[in-house]
């Protein structure tokens, strides 16, 4: 938001109030991350997990409902909507706006501790950051497919083509004995942007270790990942990592 010269938010001007509105919602973002972050850190992964979709749930019934009276929109079921009567076409194109714009936001953190303190930093905190992410994700997915404790690999299976990654690169699975299978990344949105700019892969196999490892882990303990290839390793043309998952029988 631009620095303003009135003493009150009363004497702001029309679109300045619209930008502080933008500004709230941001504020209100960070402060839900800084929740759970600090839930974490206080209570421990397992149980800010457990608290987080009933947060969720809750939280965004109050707001919906309040800014539907606000700005006029009907909720029903805990949807707008102005969201439920699109159509599908546009729904899908929703959804891949949504998960592109989760990388980009992904993206310009990296870009900006790349720039302000190197890339070894950058790359510490992206991992970590991957180690806190990856297991939140595989639960909220476990969530929305209704997977028990205990799923086993077909369970894995439906949960990676949930993740936000499925809805904007491409990968497949491929059957590897009873007791595991392969799983490769084939077209990568990061890396083919580098490509078309003639750079070489971004080496994320530091990240990737503990990104596809957790969510597996998440999703059942008795899961275990190898990498097959990731960069900086040499890959073939048709993918940009492998992972193989196992299960003990």
């Amino acid at each position: 938001m631009k620095p303003v010269s009135v003493s009150t938010m009363k004497e702001l001007s029309k679109e300045e109030k619209v930008r502080l509105a933008g500004d709230f919602f941001h504020r209100t973002i960070v402060h839900y991350g800084l929740w759970f972050a600090e839930v974490r850190h206080q209570m421990g992964l397992e149980k800010a997990i457990s608290l987080l979709s009933g947060v969720f749930s809750r939280s965004s019934d109050i707001q919906l409902n309040r800014l539907g009276k606000t700005l006029g929109f009907d909720v029903s079921d805990g949807l707008p909507e102005v969201l439920s009567q699109l159509p599908e076409d546009r729904i899908d194109a929703l959804l891949d706006a949504l998960a592109i714009n989760w990388l980009a936001s992904d993206g310009v953190w990296f870009q900006a501790v790349e720039f302000a303190s190197g890339m070894n930093d950058a790359k510490r905190c992206n991992d970590s950051c991957w180690a806190h992410f990856s297991p939140v994700e595989a639960s909220l997915v476990r969530n929305v497919l209704g997977l028990g404790p205990a799923p086993g690999l077909e369970g894995l299976k439906k949960a990676l083509g949930f993740r936000l990654y499925a809805r904007i690169n491409t990968q497949c699975i491929q059957d590897d004995g009873p007791d595991s299978f392969i799983f490769q990344m084939n077209v990568c949105r990061v890396q083919n942007a580098r490509k078309r700019k003639g750079l070489d892969d971004y080496p994320c196999k530091s990240g990737g270790l503990v990104e596809y490892a957790t969510f597996a882990s998440t999703i059942d303990p008795r899961i275990t990942t190898e990498c097959i290839g990731c960069p900086p390793d040499p890959h073939p043309e048709d993918w940009f990592c492998a992972w193989r998952f196992s299960i003990n029988p």
